[in-house]
């Protein structure tokens, strides 16, 4: 009975354990495993004097990333060649279940983020993203509150570096949308070539593949869940996108269409060398819950 107990208590907490192990690690089975780890701390220890159950659950969670991410940084420094692939690809964990946490972080974060240094990420990611104090946060990464104070900072310098690069790929990357954007509402077929790149892949989700084929009836291009080529993607765009709007989509610039202030479907565009090379068409509630959305 007593470990039927503990267990509600803690499955009461995992969402949020697996939301701080995976912004921490940036890997869903490591993030998986620290929640593991977690489980068994707590099954073996006596927390009954505990007030803040969900505070000492992270506390416990944070260390064992903690571990987790210097044992993987000396695996690093000794290595040579290429690196090792990540657990995900390692296990044949579920890739949409990893695109959803990873929408829900931002990936241009996860990527500044796997530069830091372990306390660097754990002060930062505690601090910045889940209010912890410093005077939490220190015998967490083994310093002073004074020290941790010190280690979120660097962290958080060094992510708003990269944030002023991302501002000016921001401002070009709205160039090229807003052209493309034109282009489509005013039916201009050669304005959406130019913008777009000759070998150009667009992907739909099944729910906005259904949704098209839904308005085809009424005329409207045929959308497949994916698409090759300029020509292509400009005939299912040219006359189009009447109702959307620019807006960040985690961070970059891309489309939302959102009728009723609710985003119904999401564009999200890869742009390289002043070309759209990439278009994901996100229209799956649950996905789009899960996107940092912002109309511009």
């Amino acid at each position: 009975m007593e470990r039927n107990w503990l267990a509600e208590r803690f499955e009461d907490n995992r969402g949020h354990l697996r939301t701080v192990a995976y912004r921490m690690l940036g890997s869903l089975s490591e993030a998986d495993d620290a929640v593991q780890e977690t489980w068994l701390r707590f099954s073996r220890t006596n927390t009954s004097e505990v007030d803040n159950l969900g505070g000492w659950l992270t506390t416990v969670v944070a260390r064992v990333c903690l571990d987790l991410l210097r044992s993987r940084r000396a695996r690093r420094e000794e290595s040579v060649g290429e690196p090792e692939p990540t657990l995900s690809r390692k296990y044949g964990i579920d890739p949409e279940q990893e695109a959803l946490l990873a929408d829900s972080v931002g990936l241009a974060l996860l990527v500044v983020l796997e530069k830091l240094n372990p306390g660097e990420r754990v002060a930062f990611v505690l601090h910045d993203m889940f209010d912890l104090t410093f005077d939490e946060i220190a015998p967490i990464v083994g310093r002073t509150p004074t020290a941790a104070r010190q280690l979120a900072s660097r962290a958080r310098r060094r992510v708003q570096g990269a944030t002023a690069v991302r501002d000016a790929d921001r401002a070009r990357q709205r160039i090229v949308v807003d052209a493309f954007l034109a282009a489509s509402r005013s039916g201009d077929f050669e304005g959406l070539l130019a913008v777009l790149d000759p070998d150009v892949v667009l992907r739909a989700d099944p729910i906005a593949v259904q949704a098209a084929a839904a308005n085809a009836a009424r005329g409207a291009p045929r959308l497949s869940a994916e698409m090759r080529g300029a020509a292509a993607v400009a005939t299912t765009f040219v006359g189009r996108a009447q109702a959307v709007q620019p807006a960040l989509v985690n961070g970059a610039v891309g489309l939302v269409l959102a009728p009723d202030g609710r985003p119904r479907v999401a564009f999200d565009f890869t742009i390289a060398g002043g070309k759209i090379v990439g278009i994901d068409i996100i229209a799956d509630p649950k996905r789009l819950r899960w996107l940092d959305l912002t109309v511009l």
